[in-house]
């Protein structure tokens, strides 16, 4: 690999004065092609892992090993998931969105082949985690594609309707696997995400065009190589428009998974990942549980509990929707509180704007559905009840957490409006890594003090965020400002380092101060 070269990117046209360009030079529908776009992509990661659900038993039989050995490949998937988009994210901030989501599509679509036709073992596990290291980082980008294209006043929107995917995949996932495991056999299973991943990847190459501002601006810079879709070199349908950004030198750098780590370092960013991870942790468990459940409890046949998601997945859909509208109703609430102009067209300046009260305004109502609903869930079950009490009851506990998911990742893109995809990254560290802590303990609860308590204890778990989140919105705009004034000092200091570092701009200052006049 050559070594990394200097290059020329853009800068945010608020630190620049250009006030008058847009925030997107997209149009609305192009918007909106992409959100579908990368809803498609981000769709994936959870696919994949729960699609592989059905199958375990099936593919022990055949490959002769025991069901703790295939379940291995679930934790060694979840724990490159956990780790590849810390690579991934920064990749996607620094190179582009477009390249990142090429290359990690090309190793999904070789692995899964790989793994259709594979017969041992050992490929197994290493072709699962080289699997998850193609699909992980398809969220992570996403957040990065939607802080592109969407303004402030309408990112949580954007972000309810990109989220759509991945929300609705991990319910559609066991009922796809059980199906095809079960009529085709299971490696048809990864035959079925080639094809799907395939087919994606394809739109993408063809349809989707870059959006980093750090390479195309808001837009209107055109890309050049791979960041240029195929159908752009064919004609642009997009009319110039002012940019909001100007060129700037910056060093190239090669990404590093200690930028993820040093953001979580961050006390704003860390309270509202540890909010998103213990929803995570719980969404995780309760998905994990629910065929087993049903199957001891209602006596019910694999592809009936494959059947027993879509309650949660129709929650995850709708609320991801509804929750998108609520955060801009809110957004626009805030302001007007706040005596603030919104500027839908240009974007806000978050400086001096309290976007973690406007991104929370509702959270309090979704974490006291959750919490009653996931209690109600556990003691339904605990005491045998009809089971379209426990069904009626995912409903709402996959909508009110699809809430709080949807909140914390906006937030979380708002006030990392630079990397974002870096910051959805540190973000996914935690999920997983609590998500795996609470599997790991989850079948020991169940068995030993039941499912009603099992599940209130996971409750009590969520009611813990609420000291966090009001604690982001008492201090998090003055964490956040203080951040930035000690990035400004940094970001001038680097800037002196790079005149000297430029042999062109070094020679102006010592020609300038060549030609000064001296004093004595």
């Amino acid at each position: 690999m050559p070594a990394p070269k200097s290059e020329t990117i853009p800068q945010d046209t608020e630190k620049n004065g250009c006030s008058n360009a847009p925030y997107s030079g997209f149009t609305n529908s192009q918007r909106k092609q992409i959100a579908l776009l990368v809803a498609f992509a981000a769709m994936f990661s959870p696919l994949s892992s729960f699609i592989y659900y059905p199958c375990i038993d099936s593919i022990a039989k055949d490959l002769g090993v025991t069901v703790e050995l295939i379940n291995l490949t679930i934790t060694s998937y979840m724990i490159v998931s956990g780790i590849a988009p810390a690579i991934i994210g920064d990749f996607a901030d620094i190179l582009g969105r477009r390249p990142i989501y090429m290359i990690t599509f090309i190793i999904y679509f070789a692995a899964n082949i790989g793994l259709a036709t594979q017969r041992s073992y050992p490929a197994l596990l290493v072709l699962r985690m080289v699997q998850s290291a193609g699909s992980s980082g398809t969220i992570t980008i996403a957040y990065g594609v939607i802080s592109d294209i969407a303004s402030p006043a309408e990112r949580g929107s954007y972000v309810g309707a990109v989220l759509c995917g991945p929300n609705v995949a991990p319910s559609l996932g066991p009922v796809l696997g059980g199906v095809l495991a079960g009529r085709l056999g299971w490696p048809w299973v990864f035959w079925f995400l080639v094809v799907l991943s395939g087919f994606c990847l394809s739109t993408l190459l063809i349809f989707l065009p870059e959006t980093s501002r750090g390479v195309v601006g808001n837009g209107s810079i055109p890309a050049r190589g791979i960041n240029r879709s195929f159908l752009s070199l064919f004609y642009s349908s997009r009319a110039p428009v002012a940019s909001t950004d100007i060129p700037a030198f910056r060093p190239m750098r090669f990404p590093s998974p200690l930028k993820s780590l040093y953001i979580l370092s961050e006390k704003d960013t860390m309270l509202i990942v540890l909010v998103y991870g213990i929803f995570y942790m719980t969404y995780g468990c309760i998905q994990a549980s629910l065929s087993s459940l049903f199957i001891d409890i209602y006596g019910f046949e694999e592809l009936e509990a494959g059947l027993i998601y879509l309650p949660f997945g129709f929650g995850c859909l709708i609320a991801s929707f509804l929750s998108g509208k609520i955060m801009d109703r809110d957004y626009r609430v805030t302001a007007k509180a706040y005596g603030i102009t919104i500027e839908k067209v240009k974007g806000d300046d978050l400086a001096d704007f309290q976007i973690e009260k406007a991104r929370f305004r509702s959270s309090g109502y979704l974490i006291t559905l959750a919490i009653i609903t996931i209690i109600g869930y556990g003691w339904a079950l605990d005491t045998k009840v009809h089971v379209a009490v426990p069904l009626i009851l995912q409903f709402f506990i996959g909508a009110s957490i699809t809430g709080v998911f949807n909140m914390c990742g906006t937030l979380l893109t708002d006030i990392h409006p630079q990397n974002p995809a870096t910051a959805q990254a540190s973000s996914n560290i935690v999920r997983c890594a609590l998500s795996a802590s609470g599997l790991a303990a989850l079948q020991e609860l169940i068995a030993h003090i039941g499912p009603g308590w099992t599940f209130t204890v996971f409750a009590t778990l969520c009611l813990a965020t609420i000291p966090m989140i009001v604690a982001e919105i008492r201090w998090g705009l003055q964490w956040r400002q203080a951040r930035n004034t000690a990035k400004g000092a940094q970001t001038h200091g680097q800037q002196g380092l790079q005149t000297v570092q430029n042999p062109a701009v070094l020679h102006e200052v010592l020609e300038d101060q060549r030609l000064m006049p001296t004093r004595h």
